[in-house]
């Protein structure tokens, strides 16, 4: 399995047949050094929670890839005017589908869609743990610390990634207390710099952990499980 970071917190997957890429937020990310262009047979895309930096770019990828789209139940039915292919689902559950499994964990946050001047109802925000292969990854999506991350201790995940930047998520202390529940073989940090309010240092962090191995990936760079 391949696992790409793109800034911020886009994340694609790549294993298989399966070209997945979550939280695609390109456009606006001056970070991102990739244009959807480049973003060529993406078959599946996550979608953590309704924000702007989140839902992202979802509609145009899959439009252009014909991806199906894994989201919870409001999201779903929001994207769903717009023709796309959706899987609904919702904290707890778990589902097989063809490339493997998905479970849709709990999130600490909010998840609102914005429509010009008005917020849409987006339902609750969530984190994903996706296994293909025989590999799972856990993607927090933007959340606080919850002492519901000890149970994902019991999911053997191979790689967390948890947001540090603060202000909106855990911050880096908080961070660490979440890598320590959930034992992960490896902890990658996302949701940093990309705004003045969510800078953080990912090296404060790499040093604090003593649970799992740190890996802190450049934008673009790339890692394998």
């Amino acid at each position: 399995m391949k696992l790409t970071y793109l800034g911020h917190s886009v994340l694609v997957i790549e294993a298989g047949k399966v070209k997945a890429i979550v939280d695609p937020f390109i456009k606006g990310n001056e970070l991102c050094k990739v244009r959807i262009e480049d973003l060529g047979n993406i078959t599946h895309i996550f979608v953590t929670h309704g924000h702007g930096d989140h839902l992202g770019d979802t509609i145009e990828i899959a439009k252009k890839n014909n991806s199906i789209i894994i989201a919870n139940h409001e999201i779903s039915a929001y994207l769903g005017k717009y023709g796309l292919k959706t899987h609904s689902m919702h904290i707890g559950g778990r589902v097989k589908l063809d490339f493997g499994t998905v479970k849709m964990t709990n999130a600490l946050h909010g998840s609102g869609i914005s429509e010009g001047e008005n917020m849409v109802y987006g339902g609750n925000p969530c984190g994903f743990i996706i296994e293909i292969e025989g590999k799972k990854v856990y993607h927090a999506g933007d959340t606080g610390l919850t002492y519901d991350m000890k149970l994902l201790e019991d999911e053997k995940i191979d790689v967390a990634f948890l947001p540090i930047g603060g202000n909106y998520t855990m911050d880096i202390e908080d961070a660490v207390k979440a890598a320590e529940f959930i034992k992960a073989k490896f902890v990658v940090p996302m949701h940093y710099d990309t705004f003045d309010i969510i800078k953080a240092d990912p090296q404060v962090f790499k040093n604090k952990v003593k649970s799992s191995e740190v890996k802190i990936l450049s934008i673009n760079e790339s890692m394998y499980v």
